[in-house]
């Protein structure tokens, strides 16, 4: 049996959902609400962020992403520009719309301060590449062929479900905390890396006769405990509207005078999106995009203040 690269695009969106639902338990939830009513969970988008700056044997900001979306016929969409948070972004789409949309953004490390710059160029220049020697080999023959053994397939996507995660060392915790006074997106992929950074479920199609749109969904997610954003970015009616509970914090390894230490940073959070109707030459079709001014209130859940 062989496996398609969308379905091993498929695989691969499954592995890194359970990746993150078992650091988010908000996300867990919802699911688990949503399907005991009968109703289907539909992932919106994955988002990703990353340093435009030399990382060593990965590629530099978007492209560290992009080039393994490549072989999985992904394709670039639109550009979005951040220019206060010095962050650029971009989405991708599948042929396939049953597959998630992907959002990946990057920080210009070079607008940054010089200090800044070099603190960060310090710890991410000698990166590792994460993927294995014979998993570039399967993307290859992927390429080429179209597909891939079920059993390289599965080599494969738990390869690539690896590769999401922090590249670089275990950072200072002293530089943490300063680069998180200039950038709180440098400070987070300092700690995080490659990691999800959040799932958007789009609750155009989750199926549940009493959470028709996003209030409702927002709504049943408060009355079950889950801390929620105060407000929802987007008018009623607009065409994007999104929300988002408030992220999850643990507890990450850093390094410090006296060797390593446990420090409490936040990881991520779990998004809810509604897409509304528009015209595209005389057709009616759902807003596949994002809108950069409620992006950039979504970039701010991740903000620390604590430490």
């Amino acid at each position: 049996m062989k496996r398609t690269k969308k379905e091993i695009a498929g695989l691969l969106v499954d592995g890194l959902w359970k990746q993150y639902t078992e650091r988010i338990p908000y996300a867990k939830l919802y699911a688990d609400m949503v399907t005991g009513k009968g109703g289907k969970v539909v992932i919106d988008h994955i988002a990703f962020r990353t340093f435009n700056t030399h990382c060593g044997e990965q590629p530099e900001g978007i492209r560290a992403i992009k080039h393994i979306l490549n072989y999985l016929e992904y394709k670039q969409v639109t550009k979005y520009s951040f220019p206060k948070k010095k962050l650029n972004a971009v989405h991708f789409e599948h042929p396939d719309a049953t597959l998630p949309k992907i959002f990946v953004s990057q920080l210009e490390v070079s607008e940054l301060p010089g200090w800044a710059q070099n603190m960060i160029n310090k710890m991410v220049h000698n990166t590792s590449y994460l993927l294995s020697d014979k998993s570039i080999e399967l993307l290859g023959i992927l390429e080429e062929n179209g597909s891939l053994p079920s059993e390289a397939a599965e080599y494969l996507v738990n390869d690539l479900v690896h590769y999401f995660r922090r590249p670089w060392n275990i950072p200072l915790k002293d530089d943490v905390l300063k680069i998180n006074d200039v950038s709180q997106y440098g400070a987070w992929v300092l700690l995080h890396g490659n990691s999800v950074n959040h799932f958007a479920a789009l609750v155009n199609f989750q199926d549940v006769k009493e959470w028709p749109d996003l209030e409702t969904t927002c709504e049943a997610l408060a009355a079950a405990g889950i801390p929620m954003k105060d407000e929802i970015e987007g008018e009623k009616g607009s065409k994007l509207r999104q929300s988002a509970t408030l992220a999850v914090k643990e507890e990450v390894k850093i390094k410090s005078e006296n060797g390593f230490e446990k420090m409490i940073w936040t990881y991520a959070y779990f998004e809810l999106v509604q897409r509304n109707y528009i015209e595209e030459n005389g057709v009616q079709k759902l807003f596949s995009g994002f809108l950069g001014e409620q992006a950039n209130h979504l970039f701010d859940l991740t903000e620390t203040h604590d430490n």
